[in-house]
């Protein structure tokens, strides 16, 4: 499955400022990794759709995809710098 068929141009503007925005909070003192992920979420469903253009159910799931991706590449990029 190629996710790069679902997400549209557009938005992907969106996945450089989640990422951005996820290292700051984990630079924070006190503020709990736990949290990143459902903070990118929320900000992407609100700020992916005025960067598209408009509220509506498609551009809502492109903010969903967006941070979903956003949250996955960082993941595959830590495990993979990880020595086991």
């Amino acid at each position: 499955m190629d996710i790069g068929g679902y997400l549209i141009e557009e938005a992907l503007i969106m996945i450089p400022v989640l990422y951005i925005l996820g290292n700051f909070l984990k630079s924070l003192e006190g503020f709990k990794d736990k949290y990143i992920p459902i903070i990118l979420l929320v900000v992407s469903i609100f700020f992916t759709p005025l960067v598209i253009g408009k509220f509506n159910a498609d551009n809502v799931v492109q903010g969903i995809l967006v941070a979903g991706t956003t949250v996955f590449a960082n993941q595959v990029y830590k495990q993979s710098r990880r020595d086991e």
